[in-house]
């Protein structure tokens, strides 16, 4: 199945059709839910990766990271469980959307950058130490791509209305 496939199969799929009629006001609802998500989930990893790019030295790594990896995690899940829906209202009409084929990619290269940044030495040692300059600037490429990744996929999310 390709994607066109999809996108028409999940516009015709019980979550498309239920979404369609519960009426106006529950894609607005949808959608505030998604934006939520996404504060949730940029707000926090901005200010984890302005602080692994240097800014705000004076707070320790680890006292900023455990709340807003959590934060993180929560805010991307809303985001996922609200997207859906909110695509699958009339996801066929985003078949040929090129701002719909740049956030997917950019959302899975976010997420692979995440997890090879927390399986990385450096992030396992900053709970334990002060960093080494080569560890610092190790986390410093992972936040410096992981703003890139996140930034390209919000911006071609809300691009995606536009086209």
């Amino acid at each position: 199945m390709n994607l066109t496939q999809f996108l028409f199969w999940l516009e015709h799929s019980p979550l498309g059709v239920f979404t369609r009629s519960l009426g106006a006001w529950s894609y607005g609802i949808v959608n505030l839910v998604h934006i939520l998500g996404i504060v949730m989930l940029f707000g926090s990893i901005l200010l984890l990766d302005l602080r692994l790019l240097g800014v705000w030295r004076s707070i320790p790594l680890a006292a900023l990271s455990r709340p807003t990896v959590t934060l993180a995690m929560t805010g991307f899940f809303i985001a996922v469980a609200s997207g859906i829906p909110m695509l699958a209202v009339k996801a066929g009409d985003y078949a040929d959307n090129p701002f719909l084929l740049m956030k997917f990619p950019a959302i899975a290269l976010a997420l692979v950058n995440v997890w090879l940044l927390h399986r990385s030495g450096a992030w396992k040692a900053h709970r334990l130490r002060d960093l080494l300059p080569r560890e610092r600037r190790r986390l410093a490429l992972g936040a410096s791509l992981s703003l890139a990744f996140w930034l390209t996929a919000i911006t071609s999310g809300r691009m995606i209305g536009y086209w």
